[in-house]
């Protein structure tokens, strides 16, 4: 996974509707940059250093895998639709938006497009005081104080109107108050764990990965199936009914639902294609003895990839062992999958094709998934 990086961002609006040119730019930060974690009140303020009407002022963090550089050039494309017109005159204006970093993580860029920390945050108590509202303790890197300290100490004498109207974070559109587990299954090389980071990261679900790494059989398997089936078969089939049952039954009280990156019944899925009958349905009879009481997700997520992009996201992330898996191999799996959900009555499942979407270093392709599995229009 791509690390995330979180970006204080400062928002102003004095032109048009100013609530909605707040809201507006929001969405399409999270469209486009990455997730609101979160949203400061709303203050009204005065122009500073023009002629101008009040503006409405707010701050917000957000979560991103962008360079600071990218981020930048994002906010201003932002800025740009949403009708900020670039000017020549090196004064202040109204503006329908206006959008600054002014903290990346701890970083300190200085160069002739960016600088960071923003050179007149900390004299600026519209900036700082919704900062404070969602950062108190976040340490400027060069001045070395919190944002709450600076708050104390800055000089602006400008008044602060905190407003009654809230800005909406655009994630809460997604229904998942309806789900407690959710299981994310795919071919192999789909994104399932990355979807899984992904969900758990931006919704505060408890994330349940499948512990394959450590399976001492598994290049074995890839280097003589024949040999080594039952016996990766048995083992994953042991360790996943270990961790399931672990951790369906440890509550975490601090993370709104559970989210994973296999289903209990891809054990028999895969061991159907691996397996000789006879191996395949003894395994079957111990599969059903162990699971018959373990619970089903509420939301059974099957991520459909075509076998070219799947062979491509295999050698893209260079596993050594998955290096020479035949195009035959991923079909069958495909199709198992497939026969199995036409049986399905009970699981309420999405099949979602994301053949020609990448969704990891794709925000936009993202969103559309989110809202496939979410039902957001």
């Amino acid at each position: 996974m791509t690390t995330q990086k979180i970006a204080h961002i400062a928002l102003g609006s004095n032109k048009g509707d100013r609530y909605k040119n707040l809201q507006d730019a929001i969405n399409a930060i999270f469209q486009s940059i990455g997730s609101i974690k979160q949203i400061a009140k709303v203050y009204e303020t005065k122009a500073l250093d023009f002629d101008g009407h009040n503006f409405y002022n707010t701050c917000i963090s957000v979560t991103t895998t962008l360079s600071a550089l990218e981020l930048l050039e994002q906010l201003q494309r932002i800025e740009q639709k949403l009708g900020r017109k670039k000017t020549l005159k090196d004064t202040y204006e109204n503006r329908e938006i206006d959008l600054d970093i002014i903290f990346f993580e701890d970083e300190i860029i200085e160069t002739s497009r960016l600088t960071i920390p923003h050179l007149e945050a900390h004299n600026r108590k519209f900036v700082l005081k919704p900062l404070q509202d969602i950062a108190k303790k976040v340490i400027h890197p060069k001045l070395n104080k919190s944002s709450e300290e600076l708050l104390e100490i800055c000089k602006d004498e400008s008044i602060l109107e905190p407003q009654n109207i809230w800005l909406k974070n655009p994630k809460k559109t997604y229904n998942l108050k309806t789900h407690n587990y959710i299981a994310i299954e795919g071919n192999i090389g789909a994104g399932k764990t990355s979807l899984t980071h992904l969900i758990a990261e931006d919704f505060n679900a408890k994330p349940i990965l499948e512990r394959f790494a450590d399976n001492p059989f598994l290049p074995k398997f890839y280097e003589d199936a024949s040999r080594y089936a039952f016996t990766l078969e048995m083992s994953f089939l042991a360790d996943r009914y270990q961790q399931i049952t672990d951790d369906l039954q440890q509550l975490d009280l601090f993370k709104d639902f559970m989210v994973s990156d296999y289903d209990i019944y891809k054990s028999l899925i895969f061991s159907k294609i691996t397996l000789p009958e006879d191996e395949f349905n003894l395994y079957r009879k111990l599969f059903h003895l162990m699971y018959k009481d373990i619970p089903k997700p509420d939301l059974y997520i099957y991520l459909y990839q075509n076998t070219e992009r799947l062979q491509q996201n295999i050698k893209k992330r260079g596993r050594d062992y998955e290096q020479n898996i035949e195009d035959s191999y991923l079909d069958k799996i495909n199709t198992g999958y497939l026969d199995f959900l036409k049986t399905q009555t009970e699981i309420n499942f999405k099949l979602i094709d994301i053949s020609n979407r990448d969704f990891v270093c794709n925000r936009e392709d993202y969103i559309w998934l989110l809202s496939k599995i979410f039902e957001v229009n």
